[in-house]
C-alpha cells in the first residue's frame, strides 16, 4: 500500500470525506502502488489481484474451520448423551428380568413382549388379553424402554449426520487451503521476478504502518469495551499476517478483529463476511475508534477504525499489521460491536 500521511484532526469532516473519496477511487485491489512500483505497475497489480483472490479464500477457509470446530464439539455433546441413554437402556432392560432382559440382549424378542411394539392400535387391542401374564408395571416399562429405544436411534442417526457434515467441512478446509497456497505461492514468484530495486521498494512498503504512526493524540474511544479492543489492536502492531491465523503471534485480517475484541470480553464471528453483521451498522461518517470497516463488495477484508482517518489492520502475507488511511480500497460497510 502507499505511504502514509497524517490526516486531519478533524478526521471526517467535508474535506476529509472528500480526500477519502480519493484515496477510495485511487487504491487497487490492495492498496495504492507505490511511484517507485511504476515500471512494472502490471506485475505489481497482478501481485495484489492474487493477494485478493488469496485473502477470499483464507476467509473461506476459516469459514470452514470454524464449522468444523463447530461440529466436533457438538458430535462430542452427542456422544456423551447417547452413551447416558445407552445406560439408561441397559438399566431398564436389566429390570425386565426374566420377562425380556434376557431376549433383549441375545438380539431376540419374546411373541408376548412383540405386542407392545404393535404400530397397528386395534390389532394390539384385539390382542390385548394375552398381555394378562405381563404385569402392569412390566409392561410400563417396556413402553418406556421403546420410548428410549427410539430416543437413542434419534440421538445415532443426527450423530451421524454431523460427522457426515464434518467430513465435508475438513474436505472444504483442504480445498481453500490448496486454493490460498496456491495464490500466495503464484505472488512470491511474481514478486521474486521483480527488478531488485522494484522488490526492495515493494517490500518497503509492505513494512510501512508501524514506522510512520499516525498523529491519534486526542482520540478517545466512545466506551471501555471500545477502548479494551483498541488498545489489543494497537498491540498488535508489527506482527505478521499469517492466513487462517488469530493470534497472538500472527493474524489474517478477520482473526485480528476477533481477537482485538476478545480482550474486550465480545466474540466476533471468525470471519469478515460475518463481522459485518456483528453489531450496528453506523455511516462512515459516524465511524468511532472500534468500529469495524469491512471492505470490499464481497466482504473479504476487514480492518478497526482507530481515530484520524486511520484503521489498523492485518494487510496481506508478508506484510505486518499495521495503520492506513481508512480510505485505502472501497468500503462496503462500518459495524459498531
Amino acid at each position: 500500500m502507499g505511504s502514509h500521511r497524517r490526516l486531519a484532526p478533524s478526521g471526517f469532516d467535508r474535506g476529509a470525506a472528500a480526500a477519502l473519496c480519493v484515496m477510495s477511487a485511487a487504491a487497487a485491489a490492495l492498496g495504492a502502488a507505490p511511484a517507485d512500483a511504476a515500471p512494472h505497475g502490471g506485475t505489481r497489480a497482478e501481485v495484489d489481484r492474487l493477494y485478493q483472490q488469496a485473502e477470499k479464500a483464507t476467509e473461506a477457509y476459516d469459514k470452514a474451520g470454524e464449522r468444523a470446530h463447530t461440529l466436533r464439539r457438538q458430535i462430542n455433546d452427542a456422544q456423551d448423551r447417547i452413551a447416558r441413554q445407552q445406560q439408561r437402556v441397559n438399566t431398564m432392560r436389566e429390570q425386565l428380568g426374566s420377562v425380556a432382559g434376557a431376549q433383549y440382549r441375545s438380539g431376540g424378542i419374546d411373541p408376548t413382549v412383540a405386542l407392545l411394539f404393535s404400530d397397528d392400535p386395534a390389532d394390539y387391542l384385539d390382542k390385548a388379553s394375552t398381555l394378562d401374564r405381563i404385569g402392569a408395571q412390566q409392561a410400563g416399562q417396556l413402553k418406556e424402554l421403546r420410548s428410549a429405544l427410539r430416543d437413542l436411534s434419534q440421538e445415532r442417526a443426527e450423530a451421524a449426520g454431523k460427522l457426515a457434515e464434518l467430513e465435508k467441512s475438513r474436505k472444504d478446509v483442504s480445498t481453500h487451503k490448496r486454493a490460498v497456497e496456491k495464490k500466495l505461492a503464484r505472488a512470491r514468484q511474481l514478486i521474486n521476478s521483480m527488478p531488485a530495486a522494484e522488490r526492495a521498494a515493494y517490500e518497503r512498503t509492505s513494512r510501512a504502518g508501524t514506522r510512520d504512526l499516525p498523529d491519534l493524540a486526542g482520540v478517545v474511544a466512545p466506551d471501555a469495551r471500545a477502548a479494551a479492543a483498541v488498545a489489543a489492536a494497537r498491540s498488535a502492531l508489527g506482527r505478521p499476517y499469517v492466513w487462517g491465523a488469530n493470534g497472538p503471534s500472527g493474524f489474517d485480517c478477520s482473526g485480528l478483529m476477533q481477537w482485538s475484541y476478545a480482550h474486550a470480553g465480545i466474540h466476533l464471528p471468525r470471519t469478515s463476511q460475518e463481522q459485518r453483521h456483528a453489531g450496528r451498522r453506523v455511516p462512515l461518517s459516524q465511524a468511532q475508534p472500534g468500529d469495524l470497516v469491512v471492505y470490499r463488495s464481497d466482504a473479504s477484508h476487514v480492518g478497526m477504525y482507530v481515530g484520524h482517518g486511520q484503521v489498523i489492520h492485518a494487510p496481506y502475507p508478508g506484510a505486518a499489521v499495521r495503520y492506513d488511511p481508512v480510505g485505502m480500497m472501497p468500503i462496503s460497510s462500518v459495524t459498531r460491536p
